[in-house]
């Protein structure tokens, strides 16, 4: 175990890592409890507006849409004013809002109140990963990241869950305010725990600078490959979740609200899944782990097609752990490949990759509408395929094969 600091940043083993990892974990909770909460009580939410299920995912979409058109520009603003600034006052400002969203009265003044919350939650994705870049040593920001997915896993599986057991004792609208309230005690604990930034240097606003160095990495074939991945992942993975609950409540099935609500625990496959990839790609190198997440949550997602039970909850645990491993490593990659101008490379992929669960999620409604589960089934396999095929083609980059290289590991991990 390696002990005391490094000029060039904080190592695995370290208490400042443990604490950096901790406090982007808990940012990363307070994002998903927020931008999930609604999708748990989808079905309940369609009963009393008396809306289609593609018209209710739009409270997910309205969420994650606002979320990639602002983390650009919110990130831009990290460059000025600080990642733990911008950070906390996004995610304190998104409680406010989630405090508000269950006195709704009608559909449509809940989707716009969710497209709020998601401008106001794009500063803490924007600044997460750009934050841990700067903090953690080169050779440990993939276990690093995976920690952060990791969280994001844990918040996903919260938001999803606490409002689902809340219908045992109440409407949606008590569900979402119990969100809220888990939503803030992470984002207290961010505040208290997050180390002061040690290698951030506040840099002048410059829009025309920004969109210089967004082009760049928009020339960068391996990053355009790695936003892609993110966009169609992120789109599939999005697509089972928002329609799995109303396949589950309906015949053959006909479980009770609860019971559908414990799907959700398959988000700890993804806890273990994320930490576990981040650190195999610093050791095998991420490519090979990316591609290996990207076949299992295709496999998983095979294994929900058919109307019986348990393969369906077998699918739903590889789709899980196989999205998430995949989001780790991919994530991690844009760090390696994007070596200088890292907010305005995170950005661009997190921008791909909330676009992709807003759009892609709410044209998955149409798959669903036309054929149902085996339509979902079908466009969210091409969409994985889609995804493997820009990991392989990538490799045809020189700077590709470069960041694909293992570096030693000479940490405890």
């Amino acid at each position: 175990m390696l002990t005391g600091m490094t000029v060039t940043g904080y190592r695995v083993g370290e208490r400042g890592f443990r604490r950096i990892t901790l406090a982007v974990s808990a940012a990363g909770m307070t994002t998903f409890v927020a931008m999930y909460a609604a999708q748990a009580v989808l079905p309940q939410i369609a009963t009393e507006f008396d809306s289609s299920p593609a018209a209710t995912a739009l409270t997910i979409s309205a969420t994650t849409g606002m979320l990639a058109l602002m983390v650009v520009p919110i990130s831009v603003l990290s460059e000025r004013f600080g990642r733990l600034r911008i950070m906390s006052v996004s995610a304190l400002l998104s409680v406010v809002i989630g405090l508000l969203q269950p006195w709704a009265p009608s559909l449509e003044l809940l989707v716009a109140m969710r497209g709020l919350q998601g401008i106001a939650l794009a500063g803490v994705p924007a600044t997460a990963m750009a934050y841990l870049a700067e903090e953690v040593h080169p050779d440990d920001v993939g276990a690093a990241m995976g920690k952060y997915i990791a969280g994001t896993t844990l918040g996903g599986l919260a938001g999803r869950l606490i409002p689902s057991l809340t219908l045992e004792v109440g409407t949606w609208r008590w569900g979402m305010m119990a969100a809220a309230a888990a939503s803030f005690c992470f984002a207290t604990a961010t505040a208290f725990l997050a180390p002061k930034s040690r290698h951030f240097v506040a840099r002048p606003v410059g829009w025309r600078t920004t969109a210089s160095h967004l082009k760049t990495h928009l020339k960068t074939p391996a990053l355009v490959a790695m936003f892609g991945t993110g966009f169609l992942l992120m789109g599939g993975f999005v697509s089972v979740y928002n329609f799995l609950g109303f396949r589950l409540l309906a015949a053959p099935f006909d479980l009770p609200d609860v019971v559908v609500g414990l799907i959700f625990l398959m988000f700890l496959a993804g806890t273990v899944s994320a930490s576990a990839a981040g650190r195999l790609a610093d050791r095998l190198g991420p490519r090979r782990v990316l591609v290996t997440s990207e076949m299992v949550m295709l496999g998983g997602l095979l294994l929900t097609w058919p109307d019986h039970l348990v393969p369906v909850l077998i699918g739903a645990f590889l789709l899980t752990a196989g999205f998430f491993g995949a989001h780790a490593v991919a994530s991690g990659w844009v760090g390696r490949l994007a070596t200088e101008h890292r907010a305005e490379a995170s950005s661009l992929y997190l921008l791909a990759y909330y676009a992709g669960s807003s759009v892609m999620g709410a044209l998955a409604g149409l798959a669903f509408a036309a054929a149902a589960w085996t339509g979902v089934v079908l466009y969210v396999g091409g969409l994985v395929l889609a995804a493997a095929a820009l990991v392989v083609a990538s490799q045809r980059s020189r700077v590709a094969r470069a960041a694909d290289t293992v570096t030693p590991c000479d940490s405890v991990l």
